[in-house]
């Protein structure tokens, strides 16, 4: 069976905690992926997704690293041809700029379920191609 892996990492402070930013598109990936292995496991493709923890000193010195998604190893952003931007953020993050995803006119701080789907199609499409 072909893996899809899809890898995500967000800025985890030491009190377990993260910005509302990277807690919400957590969810969105979680949500994502189940929806990705439904409808690729017919295909015989399976989804796998990692979930990495940066840590403070990790995000302080790197702080674009944090809520950043590849998927088949290539950058979200590469997939949807977007452009990856910065914005002031909270929480955990304190004044930093974090990373954002612009398409066309529209800037996300979250990203969305539908932009994470549709990367992931693109990427399941090349392997199809690549496994027959």
């Amino acid at each position: 069976m072909a893996e899809l892996k899809i890898k995500w990492q967000r800025l985890v402070d030491d009190s377990e905690q993260t910005c509302n930013r990277c807690a919400g598109t957590g969810d969105e990936i979680q949500t994502a992926v189940e929806m990705l292995r439904q409808v690729l496991a017919p295909l015989g493709i399976s989804v796998i997704a990692e979930m990495r923890e940066l840590s403070t000193a990790e995000f302080l010195k790197y702080p674009l690293e944090s809520n950043r998604v590849w998927i088949a190893q290539k950058p979200l952003e590469d997939w949807l041809k977007a452009e990856t931007g910065q914005s002031q953020c909270c929480g955990p993050c304190g004044d930093n700029e974090c990373r954002t995803i612009t398409i066309g006119k529209q800037k996300f701080e979250v990203i969305p379920k539908e932009l994470v789907l549709k990367a992931g199609l693109l990427a399941a499409a090349e392997l199809v191609v690549h496994t027959q």
